[in-house]
């Protein structure tokens, strides 16, 4: 059974049509945080700037309290109404994004410790550029991932999906280059393995992007469609 926005909204009881409203509004919130912990954590690795990227580990806190008040919420809406069917998946696709959000939060957070390190030492890495770009894209898919469980639209969470591989291609490259860089001048080694480790995250977080936008699918059609490929979801997505 395919959902829509409406689908959740049409039971007996009031109550359970604003718990499952407040579920998805919880997680949405959660996310829009997240979102700005990527978008700060870049530019305070770009600009330099120690102060936001204090503010990003500091913030990593909040977060980690997010997903264990959504998780809780999930456990009493489970416990208490037993939902069936769409519901059920419902549930089930908050508490596996909220998972991937947290875990977003971490790599933001990671990508906030190099970038005080790095500021500290002054004088900017080679890689920057690439960090800039690889940073904005796995930024937008976070946002449409998230537009994406907010409509429960799959075109959108497909788009997302491939962009994933689209990021892994850009990593790669940006990874042979760094290593090019690194062997023409000893001297660069450590600050450039910063860049590397900071990609390493950005990399991540493009794969946690594309896990929620798996469960949007799995959400609205009920197709589990992890571990599979972009093109095999689009095909799988035309022929329901």
């Amino acid at each position: 059974m395919e959902i829509t926005t409406e689908t959740h909204s049409h039971h007996i009881s009031q109550q359970f049509n604003n718990e499952l409203e407040d579920l998805k509004t919880h997680l949405l919130a959660m996310g829009g945080l997240v979102e700005k912990q990527v978008q700060d954590a870049i530019y305070a690795l770009t600009e330099g700037d120690s102060a936001v990227a204090e503010e990003v580990r500091a913030n990593d806190r909040n977060i980690n309290e997010m997903q264990i008040r959504i998780d809780e919420e999930c456990t009493r809406i489970l416990a208490r109404r037993q939902p069936a069917a769409s519901d059920l998946r419902l549930v089930m696709a908050v508490t596996r994004a909220t998972s991937d959000l947290e875990r977003i939060g971490d790599e933001a957070s990671k990508i906030a410790r190099h970038a005080i390190q790095l500021a500290e030492e002054g004088e900017p890495p080679r890689g920057y550029i690439e960090t800039r770009h690889i940073g904005n894209h796995v930024r937008n898919m976070v946002k449409d991932a998230l537009t994406a469980f907010a409509r429960f639209d799959t075109d959108l969470a497909l788009k997302v999906a491939q962009e994933d591989k689209a990021v892994d291609l850009e990593y790669r490259s940006a990874m042979r280059a760094l290593v090019t860089f690194m062997m023409e001048d000893p001297r660069s080694i450590s600050r450039v393995l910063s860049i590397i480790w900071v990609l390493r995250a950005l990399e991540r977080i493009g794969d946690h992007a594309d896990n929620i936008a798996e469960y949007v699918i799995y959400l609205v059609k009920g197709m589990d469609v992890r571990h599979s490929s972009p093109e095999t979801i689009e095909q799988r997505l035309s022929n329901d």
